[in-house]
């Protein structure tokens, strides 16, 4: 059954196979983690969205959802456009995603964790909004703030190597990319993957911060003679943990500051007010 009523949060957390298999954040040691609700599903102009968790770290609430909001029998789209409107009605002004990815750059491998600060759309799913109001300029679309605040949260979790910018390209997926794909890519691109987009729109249009940290789990096809589908598989389920870990001091390390960049201010009214107006927007 629906919730009639979306509860308030101010940091969204848009899971990925980093923390699938880890019951994110239920499995954490933490005292200051507390889930609040769960399993809780909403009505969106979108339809029926995924079900979010929503917790607590301290005194800050978070709505989180496993896997980007991706379930058999909705859209890509649709799964993020009800993601980032519950997101939305609850007030949140800060979002972190996490995933899995592979390599376009020869010189990453598999445990690598990158937190790019900028990506390549190549999804077919450009035209993703919530409604017309807004023209988004894409200027350091993944917040520069809280990006600074997943490094420092990731280092404190992690000895191995970790890339603070980089460029992500998004793909449709779900197969992965053929070798002439990966070498179109490289010099291009660092890593690969399949959610950045929309959600790096959403999350503008709704006037939130937006980073994500990602693990790389594969070689992109051609960039070493084989990967292995054994070491993606351990990474799946032994290293889950620890990304839950980062995600959780990412939001004790940020929540008490306030946002100084421009991500708000880089959301404006649109132009186009006779094509986009009141009547367009759902919700």
């Amino acid at each position: 059954m629906a919730q009639q009523e979306i509860p308030a949060a101010s940091f969204g957390v848009v899971g990925g196979s980093g923390t699938l298999s880890s019951d994110f954040p239920a499995r954490l040691p933490d005292e200051d983690i507390e889930i609040l609700a769960d399993n809780l599903i909403f009505d969106t102009p979108y339809g029926r969205s995924p079900a979010f968790r929503l917790f607590s770290v301290g005194e800050v609430r978070v709505l989180s959802c496993r896997m980007h909001g991706w379930r058999s029998g909705v859209t890509r789209a649709d799964a993020s456009r009800q993601v980032f409107w519950v997101f939305r009605e609850a007030g949140v002004v800060r979002v972190l995603s996490e995933g899995g990815v592979g390599t376009a750059n020869h010189l990453l491998d598999p445990r690598d964790f990158l937190i790019p600060d900028d990506y390549l759309d190549l999804s077919n799913r450009k035209d993703v909004m919530l409604d017309g109001r807004y023209l988004l300029i894409m200027r350091d679309a993944l917040c520069p703030e809280l990006r600074a605040s997943l490094l420092a949260a990731t280092k404190k979790r992690f000895s191995g190597r970790i890339f603070d910018r980089g460029i992500y390209a998004c793909t449709d997926g779900r197969h992965f990319e053929s070798p002439a794909e990966v070498a179109m890519l490289n010099g291009h691109a660092d890593i690969i993957g399949q959610s950045i987009c929309p959600e790096v729109y959403l999350a503008r249009e709704i006037g939130a911060c937006y980073a994500g940290l990602y693990y790389v789990v594969n070689y992109g096809e051609g960039i070493r003679p084989k990967w292995s589908y054994g070491t993606m598989k351990d990474i799946f389920y032994d290293d889950a943990p620890m990304i839950g870990e980062v995600l959780a001091e990412t939001i004790r390390e940020t929540a008490a500051k306030e946002r100084r960049c421009e991500c708000l201010a880089l959301r404006k009214e649109t132009l186009l007010k006779d094509v986009y107006n009141e009547a367009s927007a759902k919700g």
